[in-house]
């Protein structure tokens, strides 16, 4: 099976390794550019700040994390990266859950207009 990649308006996203209950994926945000703020109803997320500095919102608390700091973000919590800087931010995301299917999006608020599905 291959693993799946996508390429999106702030930069792009690759999944490592997946099975049953989790999912890994390498997150590149290009500088200046955010992730939708965000829910999920199935999983919850654990991000690892390989490169760059990310700055997130997880339920309107903002945390400046960088090269190998971690966030932790609970199933149904609001959330999103964003990179405010001159250099890529790659995150590695651990999704731990029953499903960690691309269409287990809520987006509260989005700065390139997508909806809520896998294919934005």
């Amino acid at each position: 099976m291959a693993l799946e990649s996508a390429e999106r308006p702030w930069g792009s996203w690759h999944v490592l390794d997946e099975n049953q209950g989790y999912k890994v994926k390498r997150i590149q945000v290009h500088p200046g550019q955010r992730l939708s703020y965000q829910t999920h109803k199935h999983r919850s997320e654990h991000w690892v700040i390989i490169f760059g500095i990310a700055t997130c919102v997880i339920d309107d608390e903002t945390i400046v994390a960088g090269p190998g700091e971690s966030i932790d973000v609970p199933v149904g919590a609001a959330h999103r990266i964003t990179n405010e800087h001159s250099e890529e931010l790659v995150i590695v995301e651990v999704q731990h859950g029953a499903y960690t299917g691309e269409d287990d999006i809520t987006r509260l608020e989005d700065d390139y207009g997508r909806e809520d599905d896998a294919a934005s």
